[in-house]
């Protein structure tokens, strides 16, 4: 049951894993007798990019003058790796910079751009030299819908409204600007938010207060031509549950989607290394994050008292690891490094989030390339893909796919704070063509887990498999050396009379595929 997987052009070598004895058998049964499941929104798997350290520049943008090989700018070893991932949604320009930005400050010659300090990240010189057109056409390039997070916390609403028009306006005063600065049709742009963390860094704004924003502004962010928008408003950090019921209350179908940030930080003040920490902290931390079910349980359950039609989505825009910055970083560009620890987070916030595609209709992992849990590090010309990155391409296989409910008999492990991690979590979904994806997340460090995995209806006649593992669970993948952390095959599993049998290393995540 071998084949081959291909990533950039290369054949990925097979893994052969070294067992060591295993627990209680788990059954895991994918329920796929009925044809009428949600759909897993491929937005899920968006991505965030924000003026912050060197994530724009440095990561995305060298510029067309740069040594370092690039495409009009972007450049091209990530932008391969992004496009071989798959992503849905990019967001930009921030996050906390998205309220200090005037955009008109990002076109027309990028020589005659003005320069703004970035007061948020480093207090660093920002030149504007990726603005609104790059930006842009970075989405087209990349085949994946631009999010444009709009200025509230210093902006203006006519602003917004102009930045609206210059993109997406056939014709008007910001279209002909627009030409001139030699973009001749306007953009698809579907998601547009009105403002980011109002409560803090967006202008430290009381709920009530920011709903009469976002009343006002959204007013004047109009559909032009054939674009239509789909308005975000500005929503909750965690469990400040108060803000969300305030705006479901005072803005409520006034919006398409209300925002979650979300992250998994230990502690602000003592947030710890990104890659030398206990098993202890290892599971606190994986606890940490899957809190984020119950805290999006209570967020939908406010909503739906308010709005039971489910007519506003729920969109987790900011979500991932918070470690301290790499010793010798820049204070403020949130330069961390990636293990496979950041990876399980990453699955099993994925698998949270299938289970609520009810209302979870984005998401948005922060960030896209060298700040927090990046998918891709970069340093001058070198580039190294995370063990993050390896998880999104894993799993990638699951966007815009049918749900499958499962159910698995696995036990919990009990952490600090009252917190639980699973033995074993899994999600499923099914193609347009009928495979059935399995992906199974095993985060014990020590114990393998022996699985027997039925279907309701398939009879699988065929399973292939990906696996994400390493030594140790804080392996990284580092500039200049072999990578520790990514998807190899996986094929120590039996299949016999409908049934997959296989054992679940320590450690370690599977994605099957079932035919």
């Amino acid at each position: 049951m071998k084949g081959t997987l291909k990533f950039a052009g290369a054949a990925v070598l097979a893994c052969s894993v070294m067992f060591c004895g295993a627990a209680e058998p788990v059954t895991v049964r994918i329920h796929d007798a009925n044809d009428n499941h949600p759909v897993i929104p491929r937005e899920i798997y968006g991505q965030f990019a924000e003026h912050l350290g060197t994530c724009i520049y440095g990561g995305l943008w060298v510029g067309p003058e740069s040594p370092i090989p690039n495409e009009e700018g972007y450049r091209t070893d990530v932008f391969e790796a992004l496009k071989a991932l798959e992503i849905p949604v990019l967001r930009w320009p921030g996050g906390c910079f998205a309220d200090e930005y005037h955009w008109m400050d990002g076109i027309g010659p990028r020589e005659q751009r003005p320069r703004m300090v970035n007061t948020n990240w480093g207090g660093t010189v920002e030149d504007n030299s990726f603005g609104t057109h790059e930006f842009l056409n970075l989405c087209e390039k990349l085949g994946c819908e631009p999010y444009i997070s709009g200025n509230v916390g210093s902006g203006t609403p006519e602003e917004l409204a102009k930045w609206v028009e210059y993109m997406t306006a056939e014709e008007g005063p910001m279209a002909k600007l627009r030409k001139e600065n030699g973009r001749e049709k306007p953009w698809k742009v579907k998601y547009i938010g009105v403002g980011n963390e109002s409560w803090g860094c967006g202008g430290n704004m009381r709920a009530e207060y920011y709903s009469d924003l976002y009343r006002r502004y959204s007013t004047y962010c109009r559909d032009y031509g054939q674009n239509r928008l789909y308005k975000i408003a500005s929503g909750a950090s965690d469990y400040d549950f108060n803000w969300t019921e305030t705006l479901m209350k005072l803005v409520g179908n006034r919006m398409h989607g209300l925002s979650l940030h979300y992250y998994t930080i230990a502690d602000w003040n003592n947030k710890g290394s990104a890659t030398e920490f206990s098993d202890e902290t290892y599971y606190s931390t994986l606890g940490k994050a899957l809190e984020i079910e119950p805290v999006i349980r209570r967020h939908k359950a406010i909503m739906d008292s308010y709005d039971p039609d489910h007519r506003v989505d729920l969109m987790v825009d900011e979500w991932g690891t918070w470690f301290d910055e790499e010793p010798g970083t820049v204070r403020g560009y949130l330069f961390q490094q990636n293990t496979l620890r950041d990876a399980m987070v990453a699955a099993l916030t994925l698998n949270v989030f299938h289970r609520h595609t009810d209302r979870v209709k984005m998401a948005n992992i922060a960030q896209v390339v060298n700040v927090l849990q990046a998918m891709i590090l970069t340093r001058g010309e070198e580039m190294v893909l995370t063990p993050t990155y390896h998880l999104f391409y894993m799993y990638r296989v699951h966007q815009g796919c049918e749900y499958l409910p499962t159910d698995c008999d696995a036990g919990v492990r009990k952490v600090d704070h009252g917190r639980t991690v699973p033995e074993v979590s899994v999600t499923a979904s099914r193609s347009a063509e009928g495979q059935i994806h399995l992906s199974l997340v095993n985060p014990d460090l020590t114990q393998n887990r022996t699985l027997r995995i039925e279907t309701d209806r398939l009879q699988p006649r065929e399973v292939s498999g990906v696996i994400l593992t390493a030594d140790r669970i804080s392996d990284y993948n580092d500039f200049g050396q072999e990578s520790k952390v990514k998807n190899r095959f996986f094929d120590d599993f039996k299949l016999r009379k409908g049934v997959i049998e296989l054992e679940l290393p320590a450690k370690s995540i599977v994605t099957l595929t079932i035919r």
